[in-house]
């Protein structure tokens, strides 16, 4: 195996063990989706793929939401990891910028984000995967994890909240839906993203339509 591979394995061994106790939904298996999404994306893109490669891995490596809602710790625990292997600076920086910047929340906040097309890629990969069947399955079982209701019909959905708003947001599960996920779709950044997102946001809109039915008693 060359350095790069030998490098994005030993990358997958700390994931996976780092993220071994983790919530269902943020966990080793979460990244791996997302890894597998990013590679899909990235065929059809022109990016450094070991970049790519090392942001999807260790993107959600130390989600703030299970930090006290600090985004400090996932880029020093993933520079700390890079510095460990010899990885070339640019590249660090490279992915703690797609560390820094992949989150939804970000999108709520007035500044840019990076220029950079291997952001885009693991963005998109990391959203599809919040979408479709497995993104309702993982809406949930957070939802479960965090013992929020599943629905309150006088709990209306804030759709113009701010960050802060948004990190400390206890609405029940299926705000969720509109408050984030069904905004996903039009944010995708690539052409294979935007491709594989329609079919999956129609997956959920067809859902909520069952369940909001299924709430009054209609089906």
């Amino acid at each position: 195996m060359s350095k790069k591979e030998i490098i994005i394995e030993a990358t997958k061994v700390f994931v996976k063990e780092t993220l071994k106790d983790a919530e269902a939904g943020h966990d080793w298996f979460h990244t791996l989706r997302v890894y597998n999404n990013a590679r899909l994306i990235a065929k059809s893109e022109s990016v450094d793929l070991y970049i790519v490669a090392l942001g999807a891995l260790l993107h959600d490596i130390a989600d703030s939401k299970f930090h006290n809602g600090d985004d400090t710790v996932g880029p020093r625990v993933a520079r700390k990891f890079l510095l460990q292997h010899n990885v070339d600076s640019f590249v660090i920086n490279s992915v703690i910028d797609i560390i820094n910047n992949i989150s939804f929340n970000k999108s709520l906040e007035t500044n840019n984000k990076p220029n950079s097309i291997e952001l885009d890629v693991v963005q998109d990969a990391d959203r599809l995967d919040a979408i479709g069947a497995i993104g309702i399955a993982r809406c949930f079982n957070y939802g479960g994890f965090k013992n929020r209701k599943l629905f309150d019909p006088s709990i209306k959905p804030n759709l113009k909240m701010s960050k802060k708003e948004y990190k400390n947001s206890k609405a029940p599960t299926i705000n969720h839906f509109y408050e984030k996920l069904l905004l996903l779709s039009d944010k995708m950044n690539t052409k294979t993203g935007k491709k594989i997102a329609k079919e999956r946001h129609q997956f959920m809109t067809e859902y909520l339509d069952q369940f909001h039915a299924e709430w009054e008693g209609n089906r």
